[in-house]
């Protein structure tokens, strides 16, 4: 064997290394997170992922689904949509006391569940306009149901991040209020899916993702210091 084929052969593991650190590279788009979790493991003002999603009309029903997992002892933000002039368009933020609060603009809607932990947990959020009606899921169990944001419309146009609150489209985060921990999963659509729908998603193995965000096709950038990892949390 000639020394530039041992040589070559010696480089190919280094150059499929390489070549799968820069799918992931900072500040580059990059194809879904089908199987993959995100990992924000500091609390910082730069660590993001932003999801670049499908055009959409504005919206007047909406449902969020993610999983999710922090230790995290404080106010944080779990999914920032933000558009000019709102910047907590469609804000999920967890609160230190357990609630979990849904602002379109304003609050609508705020409920108390089991504190968030080291266990990832599979949470929906669904609304829409007409009833003025909100539902939280976790790992498949639906809460109360309650009032808020009867007639309102979420504005299209806007960006999506995980990781932190927007305090104007796109930027002017706060380390205080980012997200240190797991998430996955992350999907949205234009409707309010039905029980067995998200009783389905719930589980780990539902094969379609959200007309508006789909986690194993959107495309995303990332930011700071954020790992991406596989994911085989399907449980059957």
């Amino acid at each position: 064997m000639g020394l530039a084929t041992m040589i070559g052969d010696r480089m190919k593991p280094f150059v499929t290394i390489v070549l799968v650190l820069c799918i992931y590279l900072s500040g580059s788009d990059s194809a879904g997170l089908m199987k993959k979790s995100v990992i924000f493991p500091t609390k910082t003002a730069t660590s993001f992922v932003k999801l670049n999603a499908a055009a959409f009309s504005d919206l007047t029903a909406f449902t969020v689904c993610l999983r999710a997992a922090s230790e995290e002892n404080r106010d944080y933000t779990l999914f920032s949509y933000a558009v000019h002039r709102s910047n907590n368009e469609l804000l999920i933020w967890q609160k230190t006391n357990a609630q979990l609060e849904l602002y379109l603009g304003p609050l609508v809607g705020s409920f108390f569940l089991p504190k968030m932990d080291a266990w990832l947990r599979h949470i929906c959020v669904s609304w829409e306009s007409q009833k003025g009606e909100i539902t939280v899921w976790v790992n498949g169990r639906r809460s109360l149901r309650k009032d808020g944001g009867l007639g309102r419309v979420v504005k299209s146009g806007g960006q999506f991040f995980l990781g932190q609150e927007q305090d104007s489209v796109g930027g002017n985060f706060d380390s205080q209020q980012s997200f240190v921990g797991e998430v996955t999963d992350v999907n949205m659509w234009d409707r309010v899916l039905k029980p067995n729908e998200i009783e389905l998603i719930s589980q780990g193995c539902y094969n379609f993702g959200g007309n508006i965000i789909d986690w194993g096709s959107t495309t995303f950038t990332t930011g700071g210091n954020v790992k991406i990892e596989d994911n085989n949390d399907c449980t059957f």
